[in-house]
């Protein structure tokens, strides 16, 4: 398979991706609270997504994700739309994207041209019961297998660009979208929530849910996302040993913990934090860098400064 996403991956130097797109849409001043987190924007201010996600763009970013995330067909049916309606909004991420692409290259007109990532969360992303971070889901097979399926059908055949499959806390759920990957029309990144150096959220070896991956002919990118940063080099490791074929993408929270003794953060979180340990990462065997919570255009624009350095 030949793409955009592919040539990327074979040209050997590492891609700058965007951060956290709540966090920027919180930034802007947008209410996220609710069931739905940021996708409830694409009903009510779409034009709020195609703003943050131009933020990104507009740093360096050469890769955005789609408001997907905690969009899906149940989901959505639960706040009264129909089954229709559901996969319509769904591909409207898609399509909010790609008009802050689009606007990016009319200003920008010798800039490469981005990629849209559909975001593709994990089941527990619909439960609002932090399960997403502990992979502790009570459902079987046959209905992750749906759950997925569904929102994957829709996405797949969109103007994306790529499929990425996110903060996948699970044994279970790897292995269930390894499968279902083998269909799709589009290329595909996995990335992993994980509790530890060497396990998904679920105490599932990242070892072993990688090698699932090693030869998978649709899914060309493993990785982490929403990690702790300090846990990121040590992961990669454990991924390229695993899958070394593979490519590698990152993008961890920013790992801060509030101090209350000065009532600040701690974490990497500053713009200079944020370079150093993304040339940490590059040099670790990243491949695609970024960032999710708490990480926004202004770290995003400082870890393009470690990419641009190792072009």
């Amino acid at each position: 398979m030949t793409t955009d996403f592919a040539a990327l991956i074979a040209a050997g130097k590492p891609v700058r991706i965007d951060g956290g797109l709540a966090t920027q849409c919180e930034a802007m001043g947008h209410n996220i609270d609710g069931e739905l987190w940021s996708a409830q924007l694409l009903q009510s201010n779409p034009r709020a997504i195609v703003d943050a996600t131009r933020a990104y763009l507009d740093v360096g970013a050469r890769i955005v994700a789609t408001a997907s995330y905690q969009a899906s067909r149940q989901g959505l049916v639960a706040t009264g739309l129909t089954e229709r309606e559901s996969d319509a909004l769904i591909r409207s991420s898609v399509e909010l994207a790609r008009q802050a692409c689009n606007e990016f290259i009319a200003a920008n007109p010798e800039a490469d041209e981005p990629l849209v990532a559909a975001s593709v969360g994990p089941y527990g992303a619909i439960l609002h019961d932090g399960s997403e971070y502990t992979g502790a889901y009570a459902i079987s097979d046959e209905d992750l297998r749906s759950f997925h399926a569904e929102r994957l059908r829709v996405l797949d055949n969109s103007a994306a660009d790529l499929l990425a499959c996110e903060t996948i806390p699970s044994g279970q759920e790897a292995s269930i979208l390894a499968d279902l990957l083998l269909e799709t029309r589009l290329p595909a990144w996995v990335s992993f929530s994980c509790r530890d150096e060497k396990h998904l959220a679920d105490g599932t070896a990242v070892a072993e849910v990688a090698a699932e991956f090693a030869d998978h002919p649709n899914v060309l990118v493993l990785g982490v996302n929403c990690v702790a940063p300090e846990l990121v080099v040590a992961l990669i490791a454990e991924l390229r040993r695993a899958a070394p074929g593979k490519g590698i993408v990152v993008y961890p929270n920013s790992g801060e913990v509030y101090r209350s003794t000065d009532n600040s953060w701690h974490g990497t979180s500053t713009p200079l934090q944020c370079e150093r340990a993304a040339a940490e990462w590059i040099e670790a065997g990243a491949t695609f860098i970024g960032g999710c919570c708490r990480i926004g255009p202004e770290q995003i624009a400082a870890m393009s400064l470690s990419v641009t350095k190792t072009r």
